[in-house]
């Protein structure tokens, strides 16, 4: 029998949440299709009935990962039971030991940043709009003054951010990330 239209939706839809987060814990080059699809529940053999390569999954998973980004950007500066958690909250929440060691479900520019870097030009916008989409967030928050400084202080914040993280998941020292990740929350928060 032959999948609804709806169904094979689902099943493409499976995958890039599938492969978002394999691309996030393993990079483009160290998943395998075969891996990819068994973390979506389905054998290897399918993939080609949904995707014409690797990079075509590659480039909708990127894209959707990012692009939640903002709303979650949002969500964490946002006012939750009756109190604003603010910008310090959502600096403590992104450079915690929580984040650090989820890396699947994690920052993708964070897991991901150097590989987005190379990516095709479609990766790359989608990257561009989902780091402004951050800025603008954090902007939100009333950082500093006017307009132009909320921003530029905005993009500062968002990149230290994704630095530190970034470097904390580099070494191998768990007491040297935890103080990466401990320095920066502490020079971040106003």
């Amino acid at each position: 029998m032959r999948k609804s239209r709806e169904d094979a939706a689902q099943t493409r839809l499976r995958i890039i949440e599938a492969a978002s987060h394999e691309f996030r814990r393993n990079g483009f080059d160290g998943t395998g299709l075969t891996d990819l699809m068994a973390a979506a529940g389905l054998t290897h053999g399918g993939f080609y009935k949904h995707f014409s390569s690797k990079d075509e999954v590659a480039v909708e998973a990127c894209t959707r990962a990012i692009a939640d980004v903002p709303a979650v950007v949002e969500q964490r500066t946002a006012m939750q039971a009756g109190r604003p958690l603010n910008l310090n909250r959502a600096i403590k929440n992104y450079l915690s030991s929580e984040h650090l060691s989820n890396v699947s479900q994690g920052c993708p520019f964070a897991a991901l940043g150097s590989e987005l870097s190379r990516g095709s030009p479609e990766v790359r916008e989608a990257a561009t709009v989902g780091l402004k989409g951050v800025v603008d967030a954090l902007a939100k928050e009333g950082l500093a003054g006017g307009d132009n400084d909320a921003w530029s202080r905005a993009l500062g914040v968002a990149t230290s951010m994704i630095g530190a993280l970034t470097m904390a998941r580099m070494v191998d020292d768990p007491k040297l990330a935890s103080q990466i990740l401990s320095e920066a929350r502490s020079r971040l928060s106003t």
